[in-house]
């Protein structure tokens, strides 16, 4: 059965625009899976570390894959990209995280969905909202009544 699924995607180390990109270029070719949308590229400064403002951006695919595979996928491309985890927040190559998986709502020690933050960071609520303006997040509500919730965050749309 095909699910949406909704990516989230960043990086601050080394070229973080290029690897969002290519990050973007790897999720249309994952398998069982088709790339729908994907957002701009955005501009944020770190949120609870260090370094180098953050590339973000959002994706959304329909897949076929599970929540658990699909979260393997990504875990895979992360690596694939010199992803390190040497602590909570560290600044990071590519990070891909699972925002919203279908109107599923998952509680396992690898997974959380919808992801615990999305409704407090503008790098994720404001992309999310570029390419689907109307989504609900499991749980919570229409996506745009956080959009006060993060109105304060600083967050520039590159171009290309």
């Amino acid at each position: 059965m095909t699910t949406q699924a909704f990516i989230g995607i960043g990086a601050n180390l080394g070229d973080a625009r290029g690897s969002v990109e290519q990050a973007i270029l790897r999720l249309a070719d994952l398998p069982a899976s088709l790339l729908i949308a994907q957002s701009s590229l955005f501009k944020t400064a770190p949120i609870e570390s260090s370094g180098d403002d953050y590339i973000n951006a959002v994706a959304e695919l329909r897949t076929d894959l599970s929540a658990t595979d699909l979260l393997l996928v990504l875990q895979q491309i992360e690596l694939a990209f010199g992803r390190e985890r040497p602590y909570r927040n560290a600044p990071r190559t590519l990070d891909l995280d699972l925002l919203l998986y279908g109107l599923e709502q998952i509680h396992t020690d690898a997974l959380t969905v919808p992801h615990p933050r999305m409704t407090e960071r503008a790098f994720v609520l404001l992309p999310l909202l570029q390419i689907s303006p109307l989504i609900t997040i499991p749980g919570k509500g229409a996506a745009q009544d956080f959009a006060g919730v993060v109105a304060e965050q600083v967050i520039v749309e590159l171009t290309s």
